[in-house]
C-alpha cells in the first residue's frame, strides 16, 4: 500500500510538471505584445520610419493642411462623388493644390450607398458608360485616378471588376490607376473586393487598415496592433510589396455609455422618465417634452506619434514599402518627426 501511495505522488508530480510546459489550447496564444511587435519605452526617442512611398488623403477646400516639407510622395485628392443620378460631381480642382507640393496628385472618386453602387455599376447601363467617360476625362489633369467605392453590394462583384478593367483600358498609360479596398485578414469566399482579381488591373492597392471598431461597434482601437499585423500579413502575401500601400488612421473615436439617443415606444418614454425621476413635463405646441441629466461614461481610442511609430515600424519590418494616411488635418504634428521618404537613387 505504501508503494502504491508513493507511486501515485510521483505520477502526480510529473503530471504537474508537464502541465506547466503544455502548449496553449487552440484559440489561445502565449505571445505577448513585445513578441508580436516592438514596443519601445514610451518616452524613448522614437525611430524614424522610412518608406519608398508615403500617401496621404487631402480633402478639397482643406489644402492648407498640406504643409511644405511634409514627407509625402502622393496625395489622394478627396473626392469626386457619384450623385443620385449616377453622374460624377464635385470634382476637385487640381490647381488648388499648393505649388510647393512636387509629388503626385491622384483624383479620388467615391460612390456612397449600396443601392447607388449597384445601379451605377451594372454592365450595359448608360449611367455606367457615362461615369467611366467622366472619370477618364476628369483624370486628365491628374497623375492618377483612385476608385474608393466602399459600398459595393455582393451582387455587383463581377460588375465592379469589369468596371475597373474598362477604366484601366481607357486611362492614359502614363497615369497611375489605384483602388482603396477594405481590410482583410484572410481570403473570403465570393469577396466583392477580391485582392487577387483586382491586383492585375491596378498599379496600387491601398488597404484601409482602420475601422476595426466603428461608431456603432463595441469600443476598441481604430486598428489594434494585432489586427493590423494580421491584415498586413495577408496583404503582403497576396498583393506583394510593389503594389501594396498600407493605410493608417490619423483619427480616433469615442463611445458613450449609456446612450439614450434612440426612438422609443410610448411605454419606453414613460419608463425612462420614471427611472430618471422626471417631475416636470412641458408642452411645445401641445407636444410633451422633458429633459434630464445623467452621468455618462466615455471610452476613447486614438493614435498619437508613439502608436503610429510602432505601427509603421511593424510594417517596415514586414517589408512593406508604402504607407498611406487618412487624412491630413487630423494628425498629431509629431508624426512628421518619425517619418521620412526613402531616397531612391
Amino acid at each position: 500500500m505504501k508503494h502504491t501511495v508513493w507511486l501515485y505522488i510521483i505520477l502526480l508530480g510529473l503530471s504537474c510538471i508537464s502541465c506547466g510546459n503544455a502548449p496553449a489550447t487552440r484559440g489561445q496564444t502565449t505571445e505577448s505584445a513585445e513578441t508580436l511587435f516592438h514596443l519601445p519605452p514610451e518616452y524613448a526617442e522614437l525611430p524614424v520610419s522610412e518608406f519608398r512611398e508615403v500617401w496621404a488623403y487631402l480633402l478639397a477646400e482643406q489644402e492648407s493642411y498640406l504643409k511644405p516639407g511634409m514627407p509625402i510622395t502622393d496625395i489622394g485628392y478627396f473626392a469626386a462623388t457619384v450623385n443620385l443620378y449616377g453622374q460624377l460631381v464635385d470634382i476637385p480642382n487640381r490647381k488648388n493644390i499648393p505649388p510647393h507640393f512636387s509629388g503626385k496628385v491622384h483624383l479620388v472618386a467615391t460612390c456612397d450607398g449600396r443601392a447607388l453602387s449597384y445601379f451605377t455599376l451594372r454592365a450595359g447601363r448608360p449611367e455606367r458608360q457615362a461615369l467611366i467617360a467622366d472619370l477618364l476625362a476628369a483624370s486628365k489633369d491628374y497623375d492618377g485616378l483612385q476608385i474608393n467605392f466602399e459600398n459595393v453590394p455582393q451582387r455587383s462583384g463581377e460588375d465592379y471588376v469589369t468596371f475597373l478593367r474598362e477604366l484601366r483600358a481607357g486611362l492614359d498609360k502614363n497615369k497611375m490607376f489605384t483602388v482603396a479596398l477594405a481590410a482583410r485578414t484572410r481570403k473570403i469566399a465570393d469577396d466583392v473586393y477580391d485582392y487577387e482579381k483586382i491586383l492585375p488591373l491596378v498599379d496600387r492597392i491601398l488597404v484601409m487598415a482602420y475601422d476595426e471598431h466603428w461608431s456603432t461597434s463595441v469600443p476598441g482601437p481604430i486598428g489594434s496592433m494585432r489586427w493590423c499585423k494580421n491584415v498586413a500579413s495577408h496583404s503582403i502575401n497576396v498583393i506583394g510589396q510593389e503594389k501594396l500601400v498600407m493605410g493608417l488612421p490619423f483619427y480616433g473615436r469615442a463611445w458613450a455609455s449609456p446612450n439614450h439617443a434612440r426612438a422609443y415606444y410610448y411605454v419606453g418614454i414613460q419608463r425612462i422618465a420614471r427611472e430618471n425621476n422626471v417631475t416636470e413635463i412641458h408642452r411645445e405646441e401641445g407636444i410633451p417634452t422633458f429633459s434630464y441629466t445623467i452621468p455618462v461614461s466615455v471610452k476613447a481610442y486614438y493614435d498619437d506619434a508613439y502608436s503610429l511609430s510602432v505601427r509603421m515600424e511593424m510594417y517596415r519590418e514586414m517589408n512593406i514599402d508604402a504607407v498611406g494616411f487618412w487624412r491630413l488635418g487630423q494628425e498629431t504634428p509629431a508624426v512628421w518627426d518619425v517619418l521620412k521618404m526613402r531616397n531612391e537613387e
